[in-house]
């Protein structure tokens, strides 16, 4: 699930036959020891199968697909597999809040009760600034201490927000940092009742549209999708298709997208150039959030932010219905790397194979680091 997902990552990882020499090696050796390297880690994890892509400058130097897309078709994944995006869509949810910022229609520090006069006394100090930084103190809805939500249920946005207003805070408001795909789903919200348009129609016509993103939309198993994949997990070692969500469920602000590789070096590529918004506001969505204790939490909005050995890092993962996925871009070495798999989050690891492939370009991040949580 896109629940906590990877709460350390990009730590040095992997199992020391698949670590490699620190030499400077040419991008065509560097494929070669990506191909490598993937291949032994989808037999490791038993992952059905992989896209990833690598970008250098917002330009792509390598990309290609592993294994199947579906296993019981016999589907081989290619560059244009369809997979979900799990969490990592919570950075596309934060860039349409930005959006509306830079239009006037909201400011990062009002407070929620502006947008939802229904909401209970408890949210009072609740800013929009919170929900984006996960230090609102509203639970996550996956939070193994209390079920909030049905799986299984068709909610419409206000029920859900409803729900969520039915539980005690875990913390006030901007004293501690706590991930929470309830803020997300309410900041989707958010979005519809500041714009005036659902937050994935807000992103299709500001974001995926412009950018030519053109097989990144929100999930819709009723869609006839093209080059769609199948989610798998491992019950006792053998696998198993996705669990089912409701439709409604699947249509959530903190992450509920199709994609893939190539849709997510387009992305990249706007990152890298600063298309979509100010520099000022890519500033504060790469800014550690500040706690009322004075103290920083690595998160800025939407992103998992850090160091390996001196090098920037940002980053997210995400998980959901037997897809797991990471998505690291290493701004001053001017290098991304996205990886999909089509395997739950407890057996496959995108955020240690994506590190891994870019220390392959990068020769010093192979050495021991600590850096920032992704979720």
């Amino acid at each position: 699930m896109r629940l906590v997902l990877t709460i350390v990552a990009l730590l040095t990882l992997g199992r020391a036959s698949t670590l490699l020499k620190p030499e400077q090696i040419s991008d065509h050796s560097a494929s070669q020891k990506v191909d490598a390297y993937i291949t032994g880690e989808m037999k490791n994890e038993k992952i059905p199968g992989l896209a990833v892509a690598v970008m250098r400058d917002g330009k792509i130097i390598q990309a290609q697909g592993y294994g199947l897309s579906n296993v019981e078709l016999n589907v081989p994944v290619k560059l244009e597999t369809i997979f979900q995006s799990g969490s990592v869509g919570k950075q596309f949810t934060a860039t349409a809040v930005m959006m509306l910022v830079e239009d006037g229609k909201l400011a990062l520090d009002d407070k929620l009760s502006k947008y939802f006069p229904e909401s209970p006394a408890a949210w009072k100090d609740i800013t929009v600034r919170h929900l984006l930084t996960h230090t609102s103190g509203i639970p996550d809805y996956g939070s193994p201490t209390g079920k909030m939500i049905d799986l299984r249920v068709d909610y419409a946005e206000d029920q859900l927000v409803h729900r969520f207003a039915e539980f005690p805070l875990d913390f006030p408001p901007g004293s501690k940092w706590s991930y929470s795909n309830s803020g997300y789903v309410i900041l989707g919200v958010l979005i519809h009742r500041a714009s005036g348009k659902f937050y994935g129609d807000f992103l299709e016509e500001r974001v995926f549209h412009p950018l030519h993103m053109d097989s990144t939309h929100i999930i819709s198993e009723a869609d006839i999708v093209p080059n769609r994949s199948a989610g798998y997990r491992l019950v006792k070692g053998e696998l198993k298709n996705q669990e089912w969500v409701a439709p409604k469920l699947n249509t959530t602000a903190d992450g509920a997208l199709y994609t893939h590789v190539l849709d997510m070096a387009r992305w990249d590529a706007a990152l890298t150039q600063q298309t979509l918004l100010k520099k000022s506001s890519y500033e504060q969505m790469y800014t550690p959030v500040r706690l009322s204790d004075g103290k920083t939490y690595p998160y800025g909005f939407g992103w998992a932010l850090g160091t390996s050995n001196g090098h920037a890092v940002i980053g997210h993962s995400g998980s959901w219905q037997g897809f797991h996925m990471n998505f690291t871009r290493y701004p001053n070495d001017k290098l991304s790397v996205v990886v999909f798999t089509n395997l739950d989050s407890e057996h496959s690891d995108p955020t240690k194979i994506a590190h891994q492939v870019a220390a392959i370009y990068i020769p010093e991040l192979r050495q021991p680091t600590t850096v920032a949580p992704a979720t």
